[in-house]
C-alpha cells in the first residue's frame, strides 16, 4: 500500500513562482529567513547579560589583555600565562573589542558569527542537495526543496547545545563553526565528483583552510576529528584512493600546516616547554586518557547531553539513522550506484556517530564537547521530515514517522511535569540563595509546562488526524515560546542575583581601591572580578589560606597600608575577623567587599608577642 500526502497547492505555486525568478526573490528570502532564526538564536540580548563565571571571563580577560599588551602570540589570565585553548578565538575577541570596544556583546560575538555561519552553510547545501535530486528525478518539487533547507537551518539554530554556546565567548562553537563548515565544504566538493587534478576543488581547499582554523581554535582536535569522519566515509564507499587522488591531502595538509603552524611556532619559540606541557600534554592527551578537573562521567553521559540539549527534535534522531540503514550490505550496494550529491544523509550520520562515539571514548567528558555533532543532527531530522514529500512513501517509512511523532508527544509532556515540579527536584544555589525563590514565585516554570504541555497537546491531535508535516514546525515554534517567555527573563534573573553583585562590587573595587593596594578573592574562583576590576586578583580558596596570606603580607616591612577582600559571606565568617580588624566597605548579593588595614593586624600581633 502506499500512502498519499496532501499537498499544499498554493505553497507550491507560490514556491514555483520563486523559483521562477530566484533572484532576488530566493535570496532575499533565504537571507530574511537566516537573519530572522539567527538573531531569536544568537543576537536577541546577546549582549545584555554579564559574563558567566567561570570559563566565559576566562577568555574574555585573556583576549583583553592580549589587546592591551600588543602581544598577540601569548595569552595571559591575571598576569600569568594561559595555554589552555590556541589563540584564535583571543584574536577574535580581541579584534571585536578594537571595533566595539571591551563589552559583553564583543566577547560573545565570534561565538554568535561562527553559529550564524553554519546555519546559512547548512540551508545552502540542504537545498543544493534537494536541488540535484529534483534533476535527477526529473522533476519539481521546491517545496520539499526550500522548506527542508529551511527546517534543517531553524533546527541547527534553535535548539539548547547550540544556543548555549553560541551565546558564551569561548572556544566551543568558534571550534563547531570551524569543523562543521570544514565537514559541509568537504561533502560539497566530494558530491562535484571532479576529476582528479594537480589541485583539489574549491570546496576541498576550503575545507582544508577550516581545519587550519579548527586547529588554531582548540589544537589537534581540529583536524583529528573531521579527517577521522572523512576518512571512515570513504572507506565505507569505498573511494579511499579516489578520493586521495582528488583531495591531493599532501598538498591538503601543507594549506593545513600553513594556516596553523606559525602562532605554534612563535608561541613554542616564546615559551618553551612551558607551552608544550601545558597545552599539549595536560589539555589535550590528558583530558582524551584522563579524567581533568573532576570532570568524569558514565558511559550514559552523551545520550542524556544530546536528548536535552537537541530538544525538542532529539527523539527522531534515532529514526532519522535508521532510515538509512548503512549497516546492511544491500542498502551498501544502493549507495554505491547513487550519484554522489545524494550522499547527504549518509555522510551526516558517519558525521553524528563520528563525534559521538569520539568522545564517548575519551575519558575526560563535557556537554560541549558533542556540540560539533549538533548540525549533522539537525540535517538527519530535516531529511527525514523529507519524506513526507515524497509520492512513494511506504508504509513503514510513515509508521517511523507517527512512532517518533508520539515519542515526541510522550517526550515533550515528561518536560512539562518536570517543570511543574522543578523545585522539588533541585537544591540552593550558595552564590545566589534567593535565585530558585525568585524564578518559582514569578510563575516561569509552570509557564514553560504549560507551554510544552500545549505543544505535546497540538502535535498529538496532528497525530490523530494523521497530518504529520507541521509536526516539526509545532516543535519549533514551542521551543521559540520557551525561549522567549521562559528562558530569556530566567537568564536576566540568573544575571541579577549571580553575577551583578560581583560586577558591582569589582567596579566599586576599583573606586576605593588604594595606590598599590592588592585585591584579594576568596572562596571559588570568580574570573569576571579580574575582567570588570581590570585588575590583577589574588585567588585564595579557603578561608585558612586567606588568614595565613594576610598575616604574612602584613608582616611584610615594604607594602601598602591594606588590602581589599572579596569573600562570600558564608566565608568571611568562617575567617573569623573580628570586626575591629576590618571596614566593611560593601555587601551585594552573597558577597561582602571589606578592607583589612595592616596596621591593626600588627598590633594585634604585637599585644600577642607582649603577653607571652
Amino acid at each position: 500500500m502506499r500512502l498519499k500526502l496532501s499537498d499544499r497547492p498554493s505553497v507550491n505555486q507560490w514556491l514555483k513562482k520563486i523559483k521562477e525568478r530566484p533572484a532576488p526573490a530566493v535570496t532575499t528570502i533565504a537571507i530574511l529567513w537566516l537573519l530572522l532564526i539567527n538573531f531569536i538564536a544568537f543576537g536577541w540580548n546577546l549582549g545584555n547579560v554579564g559574563l558567566v563565571d567561570e570559563t566565559e571571563p576566562l577568555f574574555a580577560e585573556a583576549s583583553r589583555q592580549m589587546l592591551v599588551t600588543g602581544d598577540w602570540i601569548t595569552p595571559f589570565f591575571n598576569g600569568e600565562t594561559r595555554f589552555d585553548k590556541p589563540a584564535l578565538i583571543y584574536w577574535c575577541q580581541a579584534i571585536a573589542y578594537s571595533m566595539m570596544g571591551v563589552n559583553e556583546w564583543a566577547a560573545r560575538i565570534p561565538s554568535a558569527l561562527a553559529a550564524t555561519g553554519v546555519t546559512a552553510l547548512s540551508f545552502y547545501i540542504v537545498q543544493w542537495h534537494f536541488a540535484k535530486k529534483d534533476q535527477l528525478e526529473q522533476t519539481a518539487n521546491p517545496s520539499r526543496r526550500y522548506l527542508t533547507a529551511a527546517l534543517a537551518s531553524a533546527i541547527m539554530a534553535l535548539n539548547p547545545e547550540m544556543i548555549v554556546w553560541g551565546r558564551i565567548g569561548v572556544s566551543d562553537m568558534l571550534l563547531t563553526g570551524c569543523i562543521a563548515s570544514a565537514l559541509l565544504c568537504f561533502f560539497l566538493g566530494y558530491a562535484q565528483n571532479s576529476t582528479p587534478s594537480r589541485f583539489p576543488n574549491k570546496w576541498y581547499l576550503a575545507s582544508y583552510v577550516l581545519m587550519g582554523g579548527a586547529i588554531l581554535t582548540k589544537g589537534p582536535v581540529g583536524i583529528v576529528l573531521p579527517g577521522f569522519i572523512m576518512i571512515a566515509f570513504a572507506l565505507y564507499l569505498g573511494k579511499f584512493w579516489q578520493l586521495w587522488r582528488e583531495m591531493r591531502p599532501i598538498f591538503g595538509l601543507f594549506l593545513v600546516f600553513l594556516v596553523s603552524a606559525p602562532w605554534y611556532i612563535l608561541v613554542t619559540w616564546r615559551n618553551g616547554w612551558n607551552f608544550i606541557n601545558a597545552f599539549f600534554g595536560y589539555h589535550n592527551i590528558e583530558r582524551f586518557t584522563e579524567v581533568v578537573n573532576g570532570h568524569s562521567a558514565p558511559w550514559y553521559f552523551y545520550f542524556l547531553v544530546v536528548l536535552l540539549g537537541f530538544a525538542p527534535y532529539s527523539v527522531f534522531i534515532p529514526a532519522a539513522i535508521a532510515k538509512f540503514k548503512f549497516w546492511e550490505k544491500k542498502q551498501r550496494s544502493h549507495f554505491l550506484n547513487q550519484e554522489r550529491s545524494q550522499h547527504l544523509g549518509l555522510f551526516a550520520c558517519f558525521w553524528f556517530l563520528g563525534v559521538f562515539g569520539f568522545f564517548t571514548i575519551a575519558v575526560t567528558k563535557l556537554p560541549s564537547y558533542v556540540l560539533p555533532l549538533m548540525p549533522a543532527a539537525a540535517i538527519l531530522v530535516a531529511l527525514f521530515w523529507s519524506d513526507l514529500f515524497s509520492h512513494t512513501q511506504t508504509d513503514k517509512s510513515f509508521k517511523s514517522f507517527r512512532i517518533s511523532s508520539s515519542v515526541n508527544v510522550a517526550f515533550l509532556s515528561t518536560i512539562a511535569v518536570a517543570l511543574f515540579n522543578l523545585f522539588k527536584l533541585v537544591g540552593t544555589d550558595p552564590a545566589a540563595p534567593e535565585l530558585y525563590q525568585q524564578i518559582q514565585n514569578s510563575g516561569l516554570t509552570n509557564w514553560g509546562g504549560i507551554i510544552w504541555l500545549v505543544t505535546a497537546i497540538i502535535i498529538a491531535a496532528f497525530i490523530l488526524i494523521r497530518s504529520f508535516r507541521p509536526i516539526i514546525a509545532i516543535n519549533i515554534v514551542g521551543f521559540v515560546a520557551f525561549l522567549a517567555i521562559v528562558l530569556m527573563p530566567a537568564l536576566f534573573m540568573m544575571d541579577a542575583q549571580r553575577q551583578a553583585p560581583l560586577r558591582q562590587l569589582s567596579v566599586l573595587a576599583v573606586e576605593e581601591k588604594q595606590p598599590h593596594e592588592e585585591l584579594v578573592m576568596v572562596g571559588f574562583k570568580k574570573p569576571t572580578v579580574t575582567f570588570y576590576s581590570q585588575k590583577k586578583v589574588t585567588y585564595l580558596s579557603a578561608p585558612q589560606e586567606a588568614l595565613d596570606y594576610i598575616h604574612t603580607q602584613a608582616a611584610k616591612k615594604t607594602n601598602p597600608p591594606s588590602l581589599l577582600l572579596l569573600a562570600e559571606h558564608k566565608k568571611l565568617i568562617e575567617m573569623e575577623l573580628p570586626p575591629d580588624k576590618y571596614k566593611d566597605i560593601a555587601t551585594k548579593g552573597a558577597y561582602n567587599l571589606i578592607r583589612i588595614p595592616f596596621q591593626r593586624i600588627k598590633q594585634d600581633r604585637k599585644e600577642k608577642m607582649k603577653i607571652s
